[in-house]
């Protein structure tokens, strides 16, 4: 066999797979792959290795193959969010284990917040799916964060005023911004609604501009003393998450954060 159909076929037997990974309804184990590909171990070992090294083939935290890195940069072009909520679930999870409280992660979707995840509280007083509610941007940890960096457009004025504690001026609305810029995270205190309160940080895309805010909420009561231990946990979380979706790490997405 000539040098060139040795490496057509090892092209082959790469791309399906990958094939194989992407189609599955679950990720794959090493055995379930071997057995798929009737290859021997060693050279579905060295291939697969190979597919990780180059972004295409990761594992997940049980070791099985799932997708790599390069399918969501072809995925942030496309539709994204699918790809982002799986990437971003370990970090969630994470963080709902270490607050208790809920975890959100959101996205722009025209001029509106739109939230694509949730882990919930594991208390009973803050538990609740904030997946369909409409909540002005100007109001939310999650919405400030996104316009604080400019995915999301300033509303126009007049501003909705839930609350007495609710900003109500652009003004107002760009200083908070440019505080939230300045540490990294954004707060709302009875901002929504009286007793809740929300942290949240920026998660950046492969462009280096936002394309997610990653934040808590829970009640002011248990949050409002946490703020800023809450706001470096969740920046510590949004920047591994951020390097993950920029591929420019070869680790996974369960990697120990450590918050400074």
């Amino acid at each position: 066999m000539t040098e060139a159909a040795t490496g057509t076929r090892a092209v082959d037997r790469a791309a399906d797979l990958v094939a194989t990974v992407v189609r599955a309804d679950e990720p794959l184990s090493f055995a379930d792959l071997q057995d798929a590909s009737g290859l021997a171990k060693s050279t579905t070992s060295r291939m697969l290795t190979a597919l990780e090294r180059s972004g295409l083939l990761e594992r997940d935290g049980s070791g099985s193959y799932v997708a790599g890195r390069l399918f969501w940069l072809y995925a942030a072009r496309h539709d994204p969010w699918d790809e982002l909520v799986r990437l971003s679930r370990p970090a969630m999870d994470a963080i709902g284990e270490e607050t208790g409280e809920t975890v959100h992660l959101s996205v722009t979707r025209g001029d509106r917040v739109v939230q694509v995840a949730q882990v919930d509280s594991t208390y009973l007083l803050g538990t609740r799916d904030w997946t369909e509610v409409d909540v002005p941007a100007h109001c939310s940890a999650l919405g400030k964060v996104l316009l604080a960096w400019g995915a999301l457009a300033l509303p126009a004025a007049p501003l909705e005023q839930p609350t007495e504690a609710t900003i109500t001026t652009l003004t107002g609305l760009r200083r908070d911004g440019a505080r939230t810029r300045d540490r990294g995270w954004s707060v709302t205190v009875d901002e929504l609604e009286l007793g809740l309160t929300g942290v949240a940080a920026p998660v950046f895309g492969v462009h280096g501009d936002v394309v997610a805010a990653l934040g808590i909420s829970g009640p002011t009561s248990r949050l409002e003393g946490r703020l800023d231990e809450l706001g470096r946990l969740l920046s510590a979380h949004a920047r591994a998450l951020s390097t993950l979706l920029r591929g420019s790490n070869h680790g996974s997405a369960h990697e120990k954060v450590v918050v400074a």
